[in-house]
């Protein structure tokens, strides 16, 4: 049926036409607040990021409570006042703007750990969601934050989530707008990049009427939670996935594919690019490729200290050597390195320059990076950032060939 539903949708997309952006492409970068504790060198703070390689920059993250009040998860990171020693991560971030005057910066409100439970009662009252949509503009206006970023992951899917999220979405996108929109204020989300999920959590044509900006997720296609092999983030689908019985559509064209087939507008489409890894730990070392079996996640990183993930930082520092193996999939257009027993599926320049070309070709507004605390940031392993480099250089390119194309 998945498949009746992804050949039905995948027929349309090449007779619709798209609108490109006109004042250039989004790179729409997040980062995790919690990076400031990391070990080593993957110790991030705001102090490290470069106020000239990205549009917009997104705050990971802040909470709310089941009464609608917002919950600041780190005071003392982000703007603890009645704390001597605080970090004031949140002036900090302001701070950027003297750098960079054009650049955006948002609050993401929620994010994986949050879950859904509290979204869900929150959303299901309105007068609950109205005063989440103006705690959230008050702390935007004391900073001069320029919006928000709503990541709900996801309605009606995870513990606690109700079969009236799917609604009630809606009418929180629908309420947050109308606080946000008459001050100037953006409205973004970040939303599931499967068809399964997007099917089950959202109103589609609904949600993007609301939104400046859909982000997109494209990745987390695998990982730990299965017992094979398989990429996080696939650009297209592999011929071995009919023969291990795996969900082809979970991809990132075709999850793409499914939002502009539900209608949403390119235009507002920022396609996700993972700065990280999901690793495995192989059941049998001789055996690596595309879903071998294996033992459960693969080892801590360093500075991530996560089975299952690895930065790209991580990655390149300390398993790019004559130890580790290097393998290309040219169905998928992603890379995975194998050693000793340890297989890791991510990104690197050549998939990310695939994935740029895929989202021009779809006439998107940009691409979202999760994120920059996972790049290599600080050049450990040549320039810095450079998946996120490689992101905005290829956006540039097809920029400067549509402009000498007029």
């Amino acid at each position: 049926m998945k498949l009746q539903i992804y050949l039905g949708f995948v027929s349309l997309i090449f007779l619709w036409a798209y609108s490109t952006p006109a004042n250039g492409y989004n790179v729409v970068c997040y980062f995790s607040s919690w990076a400031i504790y990391r070990n080593f060198s993957g110790k991030f703070d705001v102090s490290d990021i470069d106020p000239h390689l990205c549009t917009h920059v997104n705050f990971a993250f802040v909470e709310l409570y089941e009464d609608g009040s917002l919950y600041i998860v780190d005071p003392w990171e982000s703007n603890d006042k009645n704390n001597g020693g605080y970090y004031e991560g949140f002036k900090q971030l302001k701070n950027l703007k003297n750098a960079n005057p054009g650049l955006k910066i948002l609050l993401s409100l929620g994010g994986w750990n949050e879950g859904s439970k509290n979204f869900s009662i929150v959303a299901a009252d309105q007068s609950k969601r109205e005063r989440l949509a103006r705690e959230c503009l008050a702390l935007i206006e004391e900073y001069d934050y320029d919006g928000i970023d709503i990541d709900w992951e996801y309605p009606t899917l995870r513990e606690r989530s109700h079969p009236s999220d799917k609604d009630n979405f809606v009418e929180m996108l629908k309420d947050f707008q109308a606080i946000m929109k008459p001050k100037g204020l953006l409205l973004s989300a970040a939303v599931a990049g499967a068809v399964d999920k997007i099917e089950s959590a959202y109103h589609v044509e609904e949600v993007a009427k609301y939104l400046d900006m859909i982000n997109v997720m494209a990745y987390d296609y695998h990982g730990a939670f299965d017992n094979l092999v398989g990429h996080v983030s696939p650009l297209h689908a592999s011929s071995k996935d009919y023969q291990h019985g795996r969900n082809a559509t979970y991809t990132v064209a075709t999850g793409l594919e499914y939002w502009l087939y539900k209608n949403a507008d390119p235009s507002k489409i920022n396609l996700g690019l993972p700065t990280y890894g999901r690793t495995f730990t192989l059941a049998d070392r001789t055996k690596t490729e595309l879903y071998s079996e294996v033992l459960g996640p693969g080892e801590r990183g360093l500075y991530t200290g996560i089975r299952g993930s690895l930065g790209y930082h991580e990655i390149c520092e300390f398993y790019s050597g004559s130890d580790s193996t290097y393998y290309w999939d040219d169905e998928q257009k992603v890379p995975h390195r194998v050693w000793e027993d340890q297989w890791a599926g991510y990104d690197d320049q050549r998939s990310i320059q695939y994935k740029v070309d895929f989202a021009v070709s779809h006439n998107l507004a940009g691409v979202l990076i999760w994120s920059l605390d996972t790049d290599d940031f600080r050049g450990e392993c040549g320039r810095k950032y450079p998946l996120s480099y490689a992101a905005k250089e290829r956006l540039m390119y097809h920029e400067t060939k549509k402009k000498n194309a007029k």
